[in-house]
């Protein structure tokens, strides 16, 4: 019996060892390197001072280059600290503050949603919204990628 136990227990530990969570550092690296953006944090920095803070107020009416990201960040911190939730409807921008509220509508259906600002990003030349997946999918982008969508700004974050 104390045999049959001993042999579980080394099991389990070496079977803990062999994922990339508990391995070495290399392998740290790896998976983290696998599951966040191709630029450095410099990059990132220089992405968003370039983009310059956008003056905003409740009301303004503007056109947004939106994508959307789901499963490969799902899980993960977003820039204000809360755990991204890919079925949650959330966003990402570069320089609006956290908590905007916005009205997303997609000009081929007229379908909206209203997503929050908890993330940065995009850092891809030419886009401006990452638009969480299900924000996606509720006004029909999915199929589309990347599209040109109006947002209305509802509230703004402090």
């Amino acid at each position: 019996m104390k045999k049959i136990i001993f042999i579980l227990a080394a099991a389990i530990i070496f079977g803990c060892s062999a994922n990339p969570r508990y391995a070495g550092s290399d392998n740290r690296r790896q998976v983290h390197r696998k599951y966040t953006t191709k630029m450095s944090k410099a990059e990132v920095k220089r992405s968003i001072a370039q983009a310059g803070k956008l003056e905003i107020e409740e009301g303004d009416q503007l056109k947004f280059v939106c994508s959307y990201y789901g499963k490969k960040f799902h899980g993960r911190p977003t820039s204000n600290g809360e755990i991204y939730d890919m079925h949650k409807l959330t966003a990402a921008h570069k320089t609006l503050p956290f908590q905007t509220k916005l009205r997303v509508t997609n000009p081929d259906n007229g379908k909206s949603v209203i997503v929050r600002i908890t993330d940065r990003g995009p850092f891809v030349d030419g886009r401006d919204l990452d638009l969480s997946y299900a924000a996606a999918r509720q006004i029909g982008m999915i199929a589309h990628g990347v599209k040109e969508l109006d947002v209305e700004v509802l509230e703004v974050g402090k």
